[in-house]
């Protein structure tokens, strides 16, 4: 558990947080009015490694020997030139800070950082963090990597084993409420594919692309059909599958030797990937957060219709399954876009061409 403080003063800014991976979702923008959730999980806290936040470089001033220095292979929007390292925590994490009243600036509905950081430390007034909670935005607190300290010393406790995080069982259900900006408690919403579910979609389709070279293939039936399918069927050729992408994962058989790409778990505390042991290194492991992986991989039950009396042996539950989204699963394009432009295989044709269509590939709801 770490405690960050202040770099001017020493004042104590955070309460006792454990590190975590950062979340694939944790630059969304979703939607457009929508009120989005805390980030982060309370107690923790993760670090962005590259540069993030003002200012910006518009991609024509920024040379592409820097931007492939920086491990990006094609062109976007802008680049930026705040410091790396930011870290991230609940709001509600927070200790000793105000606002800045002259840089509580925001897009729509709330504040979205974009003038920079608008929390100061309350003892020395050090501008430390920026506070986001505007519309369509995720809710959380930025620390500025040059304006805080983490002090040596702090218990480190190991990071859980897969089979310690297949007990716990903290799975991301696919589908939840999506709720306007100030809507109050019961009106305007509706149920959705989960944002986070369309974030890991965006990410993990770049790998899979990256993968796949242009060349069909088949996906594991299931959730894992409806999350991939309809985008590789719109962005790759016609034709029978000539490769095979598996869940593989703790708790899962190990993968056949003849499957090409294996869809697997990212570790919630240190970050990496599972990989089985002995397997070739010639599969392509494609990225997955462990909580959307967990529901692909072992689905939850749910019953057709309310149970009565007497509750059977393995029902876990008495209340109908949550309501399905009217419309299929759209891979985040922004998710897509920050992973696909870091693959050194977007140098290629294909995938280049995939790219500088991606808003034609919006429009028509692909992504």
């Amino acid at each position: 558990m770490f405690v960050f403080v202040c770099a001017g003063c020493g004042a104590e800014l955070t309460a006792p947080l454990s590190r975590v991976t950062l979340p694939v979702h944790a630059h969304q923008k979703y939607g457009n009015g929508i009120q989005l959730p805390v980030l982060m999980e309370p107690g923790t806290f993760a670090v962005e490694p590259e540069h993030w936040g003002p200012p910006w470089r518009r991609w024509e001033e920024v040379h592409p020997d820097e931007a492939a220095a920086r491990g990006v292979h094609a062109p976007v929007h802008a680049l930026s030139d705040g410091a790396p390292g930011a870290i991230v925590i609940a709001p509600g994490d927070t200790r000793g800070t105000r606002l800045i009243p002259e840089r509580a600036g925001g897009y729509c509905c709330g504040l979205d950082g974009a003038d920079g950081p608008n929390m100061a430390c309350g003892s020395c007034g050090l501008a430390v963090a920026s506070r986001i909670d505007d519309c369509s935005l995720w809710q959380a607190v930025w620390l500025a990597p040059d304006a805080v300290r983490r002090p040596e010393g702090g218990a480190h406790a190991p990071p859980l084993s897969w089979a310690e995080l297949l007990a716990e069982g903290k799975g991301t259900p696919p589908f939840e409420p999506i709720t306007t900006w100030g809507a109050r408690r019961g009106s305007n919403h509706w149920w959705s594919w989960s944002p986070r579910w369309e974030a890991a979609a965006g990410r993990a389709l770049a790998h899979l692309l990256a993968a796949l070279e242009g060349r069909p293939v088949a996906v594991p039936d299931g959730l894992a059909q409806e999350v991939f399918r309809r985008a590789l069927d719109a962005l790759l050729p016609p034709g029978p599958p000539v490769r095979r992408a598996v869940l593989a994962g703790p708790g899962r058989p190990a993968p056949a030797a003849h499957a090409d790409i294996l869809l697997v778990p990212v570790h919630p505390q240190t970050g990496k990937l599972w990989t089985p042991a002995g397997r070739s290194p010639s599969a392509y492991p494609v990225p997955l957060p462990f909580g959307v992986w967990l529901w692909l991989a072992f689905p939850e039950p749910h019953l057709p219709f309310p149970a009565s009396g007497v509750m059977p042996d393995g029902v876990l539950r008495d209340d109908p399954p949550a309501p399905r989204p009217h419309h299929p699963l759209r891979a985040d394009p922004g998710a897509f876009e920050h992973a696909l432009v870091r693959l050194p295989a977007v140098r290629g044709t294909w995938l280049r061409e995939i790219l500088d269509n991606l808003i034609d590939h919006t429009r028509a709801r692909i992504f």
